[in-house]
């Protein structure tokens, strides 16, 4: 194989990369806290959608185990939003890890 062949194969991957993570900016993944009562929705590029409390959850005397829970759903959702960038990158270039992807 020659430079310009293995070039062109490699804009062609970088393409194919770029074209994935936009369509993963669009992809969600949802996560729970309490048995459901906190649901977090977040998308690919690591943002939170979305935050739906359960109103039997909401005791305006006891805000911390509210919180919690937020907390914890929010950081499983945004856990696994990075998990489903990595997975749908690791696709295309075959578990190779390179620089400037945006995998953290």
């Amino acid at each position: 194989m020659n430079i310009q062949e293995l070039m062109r194969q490699a804009q062609l991957l970088q393409k194919k990369i770029l074209d994935a993570q936009e369509e993963i900016k669009n992809k969600v993944v949802e996560a729970t806290a309490g048995g459901g009562i906190v649901k977090v929705v977040a998308n690919g590029a690591q943002e939170i959608v979305s935050v739906e409390i359960d109103s039997s959850v909401v005791d305006p005397d006891d805000t911390t185990m509210l919180q919690d829970l937020i907390v914890a759903a929010t950081n499983e959702a945004l856990r696994k939003s990075k998990e489903m960038k990595e997975e749908e990158i690791s696709k295309l270039t075959g578990g190779l890890k390179f620089p400037g992807l945006g995998m953290m």
